[in-house]
C-alpha cells in the first residue's frame, strides 16, 4: 500500500534546500512511499532539477504562495498566511489527500495551524509534542510534552501517557510500552501535587491492565532506558530537551579539541577512528530527529528547523511508520476507550484516504 505524505518544502532555516534532497532521497529508498511537494512551485521544480528528479513517478508538486517564517508570529502564520506552504501541507491531510504532514517550521505556528485545521481528537484537551531521546540501550525514550504545554493538569499528563504508549506500542511493536513520570525522585512522597495526582491515575490504570506503568522517573533514566516512554509538562520538557542538545554539542567539541590537541592525541584519534565513527553514528541527533504532534485528528511530524538532509529524512521516516502503523487509528481508540466521547473519531486510517471527506461528500 503506498503511503503519501506532504511536505511543507519551505519550512526550516534552509528550505527546500534540504526538504528537497532529502524527499528524494526517501523515495528512492522506500517504493512504497509517495510524496507530495508543498510550497512555492517555480523553486521547488527548480530544486528537483538540480537532483534529476523533475519527473520522479512518486514526487508531485502541490503550489503555495504564501511561507510561514521561523520569526512569524503565531496569529500571522494562523490569520494572514492562508495560503503558506505549511497550512496547504497541513489541509492535504485534512481532506485525505496525505496520510501524514512533515515540516521544519516555526514550531509554534505548526501547532496551531494544525490544531486548527485538523482539530483535536475526541477526548483529548491539550495535544502533545512527543520526541524519540537515545538512551544506552540503543533505543529511543519517548518523551512527551516537549513544549506544546507549559501549565498541565493531572487529566492533561495522564492523556500524554495514553498517546504516548498508543504511539510507541505502534512504532516500536511492544504491547504494553513502558511509562515514566518524570519526578525529582522515584519515591511516590516525591513531587508537587499535580504530578502526585498524575501518579495516582496512571497507577489505577495499571491496576486496570490499561497502560504498564512503571513509576516516577528521574532525569537519569531518560539516557539509561529505563522505561519506552517518559511523561512531563512542557516546560520540564523542552529544557530537558535543549539542555540535552546543548551538552551533545559541548561533548562533540570537546572530544574533537581534545584530539587535536598534541600530536600524541592525534594518533590516538587516528587508531581509535573506528570506535570514533561509531560513537558518532550512535549519538548523532538527526538519527532522532522527527518529533510528533499527538492528539490531533491526523498525523503531523516536527523537524528541527536547522536540520540538514540526512536529518529531514528521518523526520519523513517518523512520518511514514506513524502512517503505515495506523498510529492515529490507534491513539483515537486508546483514548476513546479511556474517556468515551458523543462524537465518532474522525482519524483516518492508513488502509484509506478521504473517509471522512468521501462520507461528507456523499451525505
Amino acid at each position: 500500500m503506498t503511503i503519501k505524505i506532504s511536505i511543507d518544502c519551505m519550512g526550516g532555516d534552509h528550505g527546500p534546500s534540504v526538504t528537497i534532497p532529502a524527499a528524494v532521497s526517501f523515495v528512492n529508498h522506500e517504493p512504497d512511499a509517495e510524496l507530495i511537494l508543498v510550497g512555492l512551485g517555480e523553486v521547488i521544480h527548480a530544486e528537483l532539477k538540480k537532483h534529476h528528479a523533475a519527473q520522479h513517478p512518486r514526487l508531485s508538486v502541490v503550489n503555495a504562495t504564501e511561507v510561514v517564517t521561523m520569526d512569524d508570529p503565531i496569529e500571522v502564520a494562523l490569520r494572514r498566511k492562508k495560503d503558506s506552504s505549511m497550512r496547504v501541507a497541513i489541509s492535504l491531510v485534512k481532506e485525505g489527500r496525505a496520510h501524514a504532514c512533515v515540516s521544519a517550521g516555526n514550531t509554534g505556528a505548526l501547532m496551531a495551524v494544525s490544531r486548527y485545521v485538523l482539530k483535536t481528537i475526541p477526548g483529548v484537551d491539550r495535544p502533545a509534542i512527543c520526541f524519540p531521546m537515545p538512551n544506552q540501550k540503543d533505543t529511543p525514550t519517548y518523551m512527551l510534552d516537549l513544549g506544546a504545554n507549559v501549565d498541565c493538569e493531572p487529566q492533561h499528563l495522564h492523556q500524554f501517557a495514553l498517546m504516548g504508549s498508543a504511539l510507541v506500542s505502534a512504532l516500536e511493536e511492544k504491547q504494553r510500552p513502558t511509562i515514566g513520570l518524570l519526578n525529582i525522585g522515584e519515591e511516590d512522597i516525591k513531587g508537587n501535587d499535580v504530578v502526585k495526582q498524575t501518579a495516582a491515575l496512571l497507577r489505577s490504570d495499571h491496576e486496570k491492565g490499561v497502560l504498564n506503568f512503571y513509576g516516577n522517573v528521574e532525569g537519569n533514566d531518560i539516557f539509561e532506558g529505563t522505561t519506552d516512554i517518559v511523561v512531563c509538562d512542557g516546560f520540564v520538557g523542552n529544557v530537558v530537551l535543549k539542555a540535552s542538545e546543548g551538552l551533545g554539542r559541548f561533548l562533540k567539541n570537546v572530544v574533537k579539541s581534545e584530539f587535536k590537541s598534541n600530536p600524541i592525541n592525534m594518533f590516538g584519534a587516528i587508531i581509535a577512528q573506528g570506535a570514533l565513527k561509531s560513537i558518532s553514528s550512535r549519538m548523532n541527533p538527526s538519527r532522532y530527529n522527527g518529533a510528533s504532534l499527538l492528539g490531533l485528528r491526523g498525523l503531523v511530524f516536527k523537524s528541527h528547523g536547522g536540520e540538514d538532509a540526512f536529518g529531514y529524512e528521518w523526520a519523513i521516516k517518523r512520518a511514514y511508520d506513524a502512517a503505515s502503523h495506523d498510529a492515529l487509528a490507534r491513539i483515537s481508540k486508546a483514548i476513546a476507550e479511556l474517556m468515551p466521547q458523543s462524537d465518532a473519531p474522525l482519524a483516518t486510517s492508513a488502509s484509506g484516504l478521504a473517509t471522512e471527506s468521501t462520507q461528507q461528500k456523499t451525505a
